[in-house]
């Protein structure tokens, strides 16, 4: 993975974490905690969804990984609230 790869994808990561926070209200984590959650989420949908079989197209390639790092860091999100909650 290329330098340019990597800041493009914590970028997407950190859109899909402000959009996942505005998305999934009470389970967030502040602006910090869901920016970083959406780092991670973006990563893990980048993986795991082509992986499941899940994949679709949106108007271009930047605003599809957007979307795939959105659904993957809003599943962050609530699994993280889930186990908060549980305490």
């Amino acid at each position: 993975m290329s330098l340019e790869s990597l800041i493009i994808w914590v970028v997407v990561g950190v859109v899909a974490g402000f959009l996942a926070g505005v998305i999934v209200k009470g389970y967030g984590l502040g602006l910090v905690g869901n920016l970083i959650v959406g780092i991670i989420g973006a990563l893990l949908a980048g993986w795991l969804l082509p992986t499941l079989g899940v994949s679709f197209s949106v108007v271009n390639p930047l605003v599809t990984s957007i979307v795939y790092a959105t659904i993957g860091a809003v599943v962050l999100l609530l699994l993280i609230g889930l186990f908060r909650r549980a305490k």
